[in-house]
């Protein structure tokens, strides 16, 4: 069953694509899964500038300012962000590539996983075995350092069908070097090894950069701590280990992680939430739905006030980790979630024009297997990806047609805002107005269903002002197996 809330604002986007066609650039509404809903409930689009939080400390270096901002619990501590497995959308997921690219785009912390080798030595390496994100197989607890160290990463986050890069699996020693005067690291999965991980930050000199994490029972943190002067820490806290809050007592952490299924949780609610912000920093996951309700990082950019502007205003989050650093970046700055750029013009892929099979749209298989029933009577598969609203289960030989407003006459450039974890994930072809078909234009794998990114078609194309037909086709002998978010139409300069 579609999502209640999903449906709602979607449908409000759609009533809107069906008069308008499409959406002019220039404000948060314009953004089509947005719609009205977005225009009346997000405060961000009446607003030229909002700033979450305070402007943060002064310090020596990038690390200096972020340890200080994280000892700060006040109401208006500045808001940190936090970079799940680095800044992989640029390099593969746990790399020294990675962790730079994080720093470098805004982000104070990057969460990173620690696994030990057979010889003990701590990796970077999210699931127990290297088969996902390597060109290896078998568990990490399993390889020497100098074997492990022959393995090279896969692009972004990995996959069956990824591309292997020249990236070797680093060290934490290597990562804490790196993050020495960029930034605090935040080192999941590596609860069972924090006797070596420990090792490793004194070695290399980075005790007040990392922030151990754990959900293991309070009597076995508050040992560790206490034989670690200095050692950070954060808690993980849900309904099902409530009691830990009260069992610190007068010695906090100096954070937690909070989780919640629903709103509706016992940790979510506000009277809690007021206790844990008064002694500590409130740490909220945005990556997908689970962790916190339904406000992700995709719902966000939809609409702000559905994802990032309530996770901070409600459940007093003063630390949200994203898998998409540069939005809550320019979210933080702005108070803008994905605004469409000024001139251009961008329609959601559900959007398609009134008029049905073989008018509109051409669908090889009956019904919507998207489930999200927005166009009833349809059968496009429109599906709803962690606030997501998209066109999926692209296949050879469908197409759909767009009606496009156009605000002035000029030279637009044509991208597609898309995901798939396949390579090839697929092809398709452009005409505008009945006219020619483009050449075919590959759609990259994003290495993930549910993790979109614009990509240039490099198609161009001189348009009047008006409304025009815009027809994305996907060849019948080329493998198809993506989504598509959004198309967008930028002018060209010059």
């Amino acid at each position: 069953m579609a999502n209640p809330r999903l449906r709602r604002t979607t449908t409000s986007a759609l009533a809107v694509a069906l008069t308008a066609a499409a959406a002019v650039g220039g404000t948060t509404a314009a953004t089509s899964t947005g719609g009205a809903d977005t225009a009346a409930t997000s405060s961000a689009a009446s607003s030229p500038a909002l700033a979450y939080g305070g402007k943060g400390h002064g310090g020596r270096t990038d690390a200096d300012r972020a340890y200080r901002d994280l000892l700060d619990h006040s109401d208006d501590a500045k808001i940190l962000t936090a970079a799940h497995r680095g800044q992989w959308r640029d390099a593969p997921e746990n790399s020294l590539p990675a962790i730079e690219a994080a720093f470098d785009d805004g982000a104070e912390i990057v969460e990173l996983d620690v696994r030990l080798t057979s010889d003990g030595v701590p990796v970077l390496m999210h699931d127990e075995t290297v088969d996902r994100t390597t060109n290896g197989t078998g568990k990490v607890s399993s390889f020497t350092l100098a074997e492990i160290r022959e393995l090279r990463l896969k692009e972004h986050l990995g996959g069956a069908q990824t591309s292997l890069t020249d990236e070797r699996i680093p060290t934490l020693a290597e990562a804490m070097r790196l993050a020495a005067d960029r930034g605090l690291v935040n080192l999941d999965k590596g609860w069972p090894a924090r006797e070596e991980i420990w090792d490793v930050l004194v070695d290399t000199g980075t005790v007040r950069n990392g922030l151990f994490k754990s959900n293991a029972p309070v009597s076995e943190v508050q040992q560790f701590r206490d034989a670690h002067p200095g050692a950070l820490y954060l808690h993980m806290i849900s309904d099902d280990n409530l009691a830990s809050f009260d069992e610190f007592g007068d010695d906090q952490p100096i954070g937690y992680e909070v989780v919640f299924g629903t709103e509706q949780d016992a940790v979510a609610r506000a009277p809690f939430l007021a206790r844990l912000a008064k002694e500590s920093r409130v740490w909220v996951n945005s990556m997908w739905n689970g962790l916190a309700d339904h406000l992700t990082d995709e719902a966000s950019l939809v609409d702000p006030s559905r994802g990032w502007e309530r996770i901070v205003s409600t459940y007093r989050a003063s630390m949200i980790q994203t898998d998409d650093v540069q939005a809550l970046e320019r979210w933080l700055r702005t108070g803008e979630g994905d605004p469409v750029p000024r001139g251009s013009v961008r329609v959601q892929a559900e959007d398609y024009a009134p008029g049905g099979e073989g008018v509109a749209y051409h669908d090889v298989d009956a019904g919507n297997r998207g489930g999200l029933d927005l166009r009833p009577g349809d059968d496009v598969d429109i599906s709803d990806a962690d606030g997501n609203v998209r066109v999926s289960w692209m296949r050879g030989g469908e197409w759909l047609t767009y009606e496009v407003d156009v605000p002035r006459t000029g030279t637009y450039a044509l991208s597609a805002r898309v995901s798939s974890p396949y390579t090839p994930a697929g092809a398709y072809t452009v005409s505008f107005d009945g006219g020619a078909e483009s050449e075919r234009v590959a759609v990259l794998s994003t290495t993930s269903h549910n993790k979109q990114a614009l990509q240039p078609s490099g198609v161009v194309q001189r348009l009047t002002r008006g409304t025009h037909a815009v027809r994305i086709s996907l060849p019948g002998d080329a493998y198809q197996n993506w989504n598509l978010d959004y198309l967008q139409l930028d002018p060209v300069k010059g």
